[in-house]
């Protein structure tokens, strides 16, 4: 067995960023950028009013109350076509450039109007409530830069800056194939020693929120002939995630039937729980993930090595595991010869710390804990026995993938 810092090594050195493709702005949300972007336009364009109220000159309003001469009004996106002089206003909207001649602005509460006129209750200083030119961005000022997660944020000021195209990386295609005999699709009838698919969607949900595009083969019965069809779609694909093996032994018809048609494995078996018989190779040119069938492995192993090859084919600088220390919240045996990652809930603290406290039973086979759990505790091999309020590192769902 390989340890898991070793697995991930091998795994990442098949994989590079994903060309690019040209999308329009309003696709770009969830997309890595792959190209720096620069505005077109400066913002605001001209000197504009921050507040409603009156333009005017902080000189003639030194003195007040003064009365000033209203000599026309100017809404956002429109322009006041004269120069206001001595003794003048103009009335304004939010957003509405500054006439000539103006250096300031009064808001309408400190004001009284009627009669062309407006008379200033409140004295200011040149470039009150006044947004300058260029206050938000200029033209050529950079916006965000490649390898970025476009955000609500990013697409927001992207499209402010005038850019409808933005250069993304391409979506991987993840092609999917889930194995076994044992196995229905839900909602259909079950023999007595079958369970019901979850791989293939989890799997599925797992690629999109990882940014790829999902390409289900199916479910290979334990037959040869069927499984060797089926993984002939992978074909093209930036990855092949597969999901368990023959019921003698897991990922043994996999390797058997796989390797007829070419597949070059790296290697089989890692040092940690769950997914220890997590395998890596390569099939005709497509980096394949041999996952096991349990469920709760294959999204455990989905996370800690497919997570990190998606990020690395959209350009993502991401740390593959980000680790957090956290308070325990119960007493931890010491660990064997294995990583383990066991599943937990995390609550926050009064003082702000957040206790994890791990589920007392971490058999594989409970997806409903999984699916319950807020984060993994990860449990170096060999570690030792450790006690409630200890610091311990945990590896948390929301930070590792959004909707996980």
């Amino acid at each position: 067995m390989i340890s898991v810092a070793e697995a991930l090594d091998r795994i990442l050195k098949n994989f590079a960023p994903l060309p690019a493709e040209t999308v329009s702005i309003a696709e770009a949300f969830g997309r890595v950028l792959a190209a720096d972007v620069r505005s077109r336009v400066t913002q605001p364009p001209h000197a504009v009013s921050a507040m409603d109220g009156y333009a005017v000159r902080a000189a003639d309003v030194a003195s007040v109350p003064v009365t000033l001469k209203v000599i026309g009004a100017v809404p956002a996106g429109g322009l006041f076509e004269g120069e206001m002089g001595a003794g003048e206003a103009v009335r304004i909207f939010t957003g509405a450039p500054l006439p000539t001649g103006a250096d300031s602005i009064i808001i309408q509460e400190d004001t009284e109007a009627g009669n062309g006129e407006v008379t200033v209750q409140e004295s200011c200083k040149p470039g009150n409530y006044v947004r300058p030119a260029g206050l938000d961005f200029a033209e050529g000022d950079p916006g965000p830069r490649a390898g970025r997660l476009l955000g609500v944020r990013d697409v927001g000021l992207i499209a402010a800056m005038n850019l409808p195209w933005v250069q993304v990386r391409r979506r991987p295609r993840v092609a999917i194939l889930a194995t076994g005999d044992e196995v229905v699709m839900p909602g259909e009838p079950m023999g007595p020693s079958q369970i019901v698919s979850s791989n293939g969607f989890a799997l599925a949900a797992f690629v999109r929120a990882c940014g790829g595009e999902p390409v289900q083969l199916g479910i290979a019965p334990d037959k040869e002939e069927q499984l060797a069809a089926l993984a002939a779609g992978a074909k093209g694909a930036d990855l092949l995630l597969t999901a368990g093996g023959a019921s003698v032994g897991e990922h043994d018809l996999v390797q058997k039937v796989l390797g007829k048609q070419g597949l070059e494995l790296d290697f089989w078996r890692i040092a940690m729980r769950p997914g220890k018989p997590l395998m890596f190779g390569q099939l005709g040119g497509t980096p394949m993930i041999g996952l096991p069938g349990n469920p709760v492995s294959a999204v455990v192993c989905s996370l800690l090595y497919a997570r990190p090859a998606l990020n690395a084919l959209l350009g993502l600088d991401l740390p593959p595991h980000p680790l957090q220390q956290m308070v325990l919240g119960g007493d931890l045996g010491p660990n064997d010869q294995r990583q383990d990652y066991l599943r937990a809930t995390i609550a926050e603290n009064g003082d702000g710390r957040r206790t994890v406290t791990p589920y007392g039973r971490q058999d594989s086979s409970m997806l409903a804990l999984l699916a319950a759990a807020d984060g993994l505790i990860v449990r170096a091999p060999h570690a030792p026995a450790a006690a409630e309020g200890e610091l311990v590192e945990v590896l948390s769902f929301p930070d590792l993938l959004p909707g996980l």
